[in-house]
């Protein structure tokens, strides 16, 4: 697949690491290329891969209105003949922003369940999957956030390309932090780092699950991404912390919008509402509490579209 510019940028926050005194490293995945970029391109050059291996004809997954996973699902199945069904919980009825205002130019296929539960959506992935069945198609459908073993190995092959760069550093990161939702991302990272024998700790700020469901989640993940790639090191317990949702999945919280404020003026980068900036809250704060020690990585995992949007990832 070709939905990532590899590598994507790894750069000082000079200027953020002096408000903070501590140094911090970007690693932009808002910037690998497709769309508006973002950290679930990586998991999708797999899936979308497996999809067209397969023979399918149409791809089916879901998640919020505002979901950033779902547009670049989308995008990546036109990019590449598949075609797109897309599920959303709650109903619809607003005026189409961000993420879905761009699903509607595309003219994606987006039902609504009708239900606020988020996980709503998986029984409407499964009915969307069966209807397409039906009809004599060929679906390949994919959970909410692209979170499966196989979508984890992209950012297992992530790690490989942040080893790279990282030795080009006079001295190793003891972290790299990011938001975690689905539990993809993390979990491919945690794999990654026991493949690369990575000096850092995989730190993960939830956003929306309670913090044992998503350690559990990731270790799972993990686990099943490292036996897929063959990888036989021991992988860590998974850190993730939590605190930092604020009022709730999806809604901006005052913290994360002072941090991506912080963020945008030192150093001129957007971090969105939703995941990067309840995340680099939660960095800030341990640096300013003075808890962090030695250079630290924060991934960027994009979501530019949610900066236009009322929420609802």
């Amino acid at each position: 697949m070709d939905l990532i510019l590899a590598p994507t940028p790894l750069h000082p926050a000079p200027r953020l690491s002096r408000e903070l005194g501590v140094p911090l490293l970007l690693k932009r995945d808002d910037l690998a290329g497709t769309g508006l970029g973002g950290n679930k391109l990586r998991g999708l050059e797999f899936l979308i891969a497996d999809a067209l291996a397969q023979g399918c004809d149409s791809l089916v997954t879901g998640a919020g209105p505002q979901s950033n996973w779902t547009m670049l699902a989308a995008l990546a199945c036109l990019r590449h003949g598949l075609e797109p069904h897309v599920v959303c919980y709650g109903s619809g009825g607003r005026e189409p922003q961000g993420n879905m205002r761009l699903h509607r130019w595309l003219g994606v296929d987006v039902r609504f369940t009708g239900v606020a539960e988020r996980s709503s959506v998986d029984a409407g992935i499964e009915a969307v999957t069966a209807e397409l069945r039906a009809a004599g198609r060929r679906p390949y459908p994919v959970p909410r956030g692209g979170a499966t073993p196989l979508g984890a190995l992209g950012y297992v092959r992530a790690s490989v390309e942040l080893a790279a760069q990282l030795a080009q550093l006079d001295e190793p990161p003891a972290g790299l932090w990011l938001a975690t939702g689905s539990c993809g991302t993390q979990a491919g990272l945690v794999a990654g780092a026991a493949l690369t024998a990575a000096a850092y700790q995989v730190v993960g700020v939830t956003v929306s699950r309670p913090v044992a469901e998503c350690a559990d989640r990731v270790r799972e993940l993990a686990a099943a991404a490292a036996a897929l790639a063959g990888i036989g090191a021991d992988l860590p317990r998974p850190d993730v912390r939590g605190g930092w949702i604020g009022p709730g999945y999806g809604v901006p919280s005052a913290a994360g919008q002072a941090a991506a404020r912080l963020v945008a003026e030192t150093e001129g980068v957007f971090l969105d509402p939703v995941f990067g900036a309840k995340a680099m809250a939660a960095l800030i704060a341990e640096c300013r509490a003075g808890r962090v020690r030695g250079p630290h990585v924060f991934l960027v995992s994009g979501g530019a579209p949610t900066l236009f949007s009322g929420g609802n990832a």
